[in-house]
């Protein structure tokens, strides 16, 4: 990358490599494996079954426009090649959208390292992490490697992240994440919000804010506070509503003196079909307006009949939502995958909960039908919890479940 901070980065790097321990980084579909590997099927099962509806992961089941296909199709021959520029094609037509200087932009396999990086780099053993419940893993996983307490402020009684509650918990925390729309509830934090968090969170802490599911919803993003050079890194993903989940491409995006901090921990060639097919996907203007509105008419007709057929859940401005199980959550986990459907996954703070992720219109009859069946059906023994066994027990996934 052609700035001045990422070239000093660079040669930084080799030195880095020796004083960073080793660590996984944890992803949603590490997240959604494990809740079904351990949980549900056997761990040696990792293919879907044939025909499964698989609404357990926050994919989105477009995958990537037409547009990007193509790009990804017409790169294959170019496989062999790094191709560093094409990353810069990317990270600067998105800085040019949102009117961004130069520097202000990193390019990631993901947002998930970006996110690791944040955490990393900006909480130590006085310095804490402060996260909503319940709320997205990855960044605790990240603090507990690195010693971080780990604060886990509930939610705000609308679902909103309790800004004050976090501000208020440590006086010397480091990071305070914000998923924005929250990842599992779907719930958003209003940007007055995140403003009163900004203008009040302890000196040298940064908020570290994820827009995953921002296109989904109808909240206000945070980018300008990045533009006007406050202590914010936002976290951007085309595994979402780009549909590329499985091809890893994210953003993080922040003041130049705060990403050079993340680079410490490393930085790579991104792939180059998925950097292209994200920044083809970036240009087509009438991508995400139309993606919007297919997953707001299905989640809408979603939210119908489950208030028609009187079941609880927490309504969402995402592609997912939690819905409210009757049973332990795992349980229901069980009877739905015995009917091929797949969801998930439950956080403690909520047991008796599931997410949801909002599928195409055939995937939500077929889940419609499953949960009717499922929730109407007495527990049985194939669906108490069993015992995890030795070599499940020691899998770094099994304490996030």
């Amino acid at each position: 990358m052609d700035t001045a901070f990422s070239r000093r980065s660079f040669f930084r790097l080799a030195a880095a490599a020796s004083a960073v321990a080793a660590f996984p980084i944890l992803s949603e579909p590490d997240f959604a494996l494990h809740a079904a590997t351990t949980r549900v099927r056997s761990p040696w099962e990792l293919p879907p079954p044939p025909g499964a509806v698989r609404i357990n992961a926050n994919e989105n089941p477009l995958g990537p426009c037409k547009h990007a296909c193509a790009e990804i199709n017409s790169l294959i021959p170019e496989g062999g090649r790094y191709d560093f520029y094409r990353t810069m094609e990317l990270v600067n037509t998105f800085s040019a959208m949102e009117d961004l200087k130069p520097g202000y932009v990193l390019a990631y396999a993901g947002s998930t390292p970006a996110l690791h990086y944040s955490v990393l780099a900006f909480t130590s053993k006085t310095r804490s992490y402060v996260t909503a419940d319940p709320g997205y893993e990855a960044g605790m996983r990240a603090a507990t490697l690195n010693g971080a307490q780990i604060i886990k402020v509930p939610l705000a009684p609308d679902h909103s992240h309790d800004v004050k509650a976090m501000i208020a918990s440590d006086p010397n925390a480091g990071v305070f994440y914000i998923c924005n729309p929250n990842n599992p509830t779907g719930t958003i934090t209003s940007k007055e919000q995140i403003a009163w968090a900004l203008a009040n969170k302890p000196k040298g802490s940064i908020l570290l804010i994820d827009e995953a599911y921002i296109h989904f919803s109808e909240a206000t993003p945070s980018i300008d506070l990045v533009r006007a050079d406050n202590d914010v890194i936002i976290l951007r993903t085309f595994s979402k509503i780009y549909g590329m989940a499985g091809m890893r491409c994210g953003l993080a995006i922040g003041r130049p003196d705060l990403l050079e901090k993340l680079q410490y921990f490393g930085m790579n060639s991104n792939p180059i079909m998925a950097v292209s097919a994200a920044n083809v996907s970036l240009k087509n203007k009438d991508l995400v307006p139309m993606r919007k509105k297919i997953n707001t008419d299905i989640r809408s007709e979603t939210f119908a009949w489950l208030e028609k057929n009187n079941y609880k859940f927490i309504a969402s401005q995402s592609n997912c939502f939690m819905l409210y199980a009757g049973r332990p959550g795992h349980q229901m986990m069980a009877a739905m995958a015995k009917r091929n459907v797949l969801i998930g996954r439950v956080w403690p703070i909520m047991p008796d909960w599931v997410r949801i992720t909002v599928g195409t219109r055939e995937e939500m009859t077929k889940f419609q039908t499953a949960w009717k069946e499922s929730y109407n059906s007495p527990v049985t023994a194939d669906l108490v919890l069993p015992e995890l066994p030795p070599s499940l027990a020691r899998n770094p996934y099994t304490h996030l479940s």
